[in-house]
């Protein structure tokens, strides 16, 4: 079994202390503004302020791919001045950012307005990281997985609440929509501020350096194989949709559907896989699995084009329970090597490094899936879940990789402080 190196079933995930609870209610709430604002921000742009839908496109692109440079930098200084300082600061450019969305009027303006934004998602994201990690304690992936199941309860919270200003389709409910954004991210750095302690930078070893992470062969192969895993994402959000519209015949309510059981398998089953993965081999072993359960659920999804109508929502729905599964064990083992493989030292620097790795990914995602997959049809399919179990099978060496990595690592500083190398640290795999 994946979360049974020992021989025994682990203990229980102690009840979260006071700090992981005033995480979980600042991603939470901010994430809730999320889901208010991604619902509807397209339809604000496009049909409020009347930017041409290629316009918005190239701008977020600009501001995605702009967003990239800030992950390594903004790690760099919440390992230095602390996580909590960098993630203050982003959480209240964000609110800003976003606020200043009711006021663009150009293309160049909203361009700008986003590049800023990203530019702090990005630094919080990193900086979110690190404060993860400490606040985590001895078991910081355990924790993420649960952080992540208020993250996906919020984002489902803010998309319903969303659907009745776009039914209003009026701009003072869109203008609502981004002002209720704008004020969750001033209510989570609130609680940041408040309830989330101000780290202390940890000592970093005399051979540190502010690219350290780059050098770091193992941990940038495995960011890499998640950011190219993270396709699997949008294949639920925006390539099945396509399909389902284009090619079959299923009832459009059929979308909403395989989006509320997506968010329902994240929000029941990410806390419980994700504390059965902790250690970087359980995590290896993770995106083997989830790799399988893609490779399954998207020939699923082809068929859905080759059934009945009334049966092709079943099927949907059946794919996209197989392929949420494998969601969740893909990001439990995302938690346990990013946060397992990162020295104390440096997490916002690695955790900064992942981010971007993931984001690149999600950038990309749109141009691969829509012409590469919807061009080939069911063979494209195919190759996609090909794809997700190639890069699933990579996980076991890479993460023995980096374990062995580590433990010569080890050895070599005991050898230098005088110690013998087998007094090294025991893996904890």
């Amino acid at each position: 079994m994946i979360g049974n190196d020992v021989g025994h079933r682990k203990p229980e995930v102690p009840a979260p202390s006071g700090p992981q609870r005033a995480l979980i209610a600042a991603s939470f709430v901010s994430r809730v503004g999320n889901g208010l604002f991604n619902t509807a921000a397209v339809l604000y742009f496009t049909l409020v302020v009347h930017l041409p839908a290629a316009q918005v496109g190239a701008g977020l692109t600009i501001a995605g791919l702009t967003g990239l440079l800030a992950g390594i930098p903004a790690g760099n200084l919440a390992d230095r001045y602390g996580p909590r300082k960098v993630w203050l600061i982003s959480l209240a450019v964000q609110a800003v950012t976003m606020a200043a969305f009711v006021l663009i009027q150009s293309w160049a303006t909203f361009t700008v307005v986003a590049t800023l934004d990203r530019l702090a998602a990005t630094a919080s994201g990193a900086a979110g990281g690190a404060l993860v990690a400490r606040a985590g304690g001895e078991r910081p992936a355990a924790f993420r997985a649960r952080l992540r199941t208020f993250v996906n309860l919020g984002v489902v919270l803010g998309t319903v609440g969303a659907a009745f200003a776009v039914s209003a389709d009026t701009r003072p409910a869109y203008t609502a929509l981004i002002l209720a954004n704008a004020a969750s991210f001033a209510c989570a750095a609130l609680i940041g501020l408040t309830r989330v302690p101000d780290y202390r930078p940890l000592p970093r070893p005399e051979e540190h350096h502010r690219g350290a992470v780059l050098s770091d062969r193992p941990f940038l192969t495995f960011a890499a194989l998640y950011g190219a895993m993270g396709l699997q994402y949008q294949t639920v959000s925006l390539l099945l949709p396509i399909w389902l519209s284009a090619r079959t015949d299923a009832p459009r309510w059929t979308v909403a559907a395989v989006y509320a059981v997506n968010s329902g398998v994240c929000v029941l089953l990410q806390s419980r896989i994700g504390s059965r993965v902790e250690t970087p081999r359980q995590g290896g072993r993770a995106f083997r699995l989830a790799g399988l359960l893609f490779l399954v659920s998207c020939p699923l999804m082809a068929l859905t084009a080759d059934v009945p109508s009334w049966t092709a929502p079943a099927l949907a729905v059946l794919a996209v329970c197989v392929h949420s599964l494998g969601e969740v064990w893909e990001s439990s083992a995302g938690f346990a090597l990013g946060f397992g493989l990162a020295p104390d030292h440096a997490q916002g620097q690695y955790q900064g490094l992942f981010g971007v790795c993931f984001d690149a990914g999600q950038a990309l995602a749109p141009v691969i899936l829509t012409t590469a997959v919807l061009g080939l049809g069911h063979a494209g399919w195919l190759l996609l879940g090909a794809f997700f179990a190639a890069l699933g099978a990579a996980g076991p060496p890479v993460a023995a990789w980096a374990e062995r990595s580590r433990r010569t690592g080890r050895d070599r500083a005991g050898a230098t402080d005088g110690r013998p190398g087998e007094a090294a640290v025991p893996d904890p795999a």
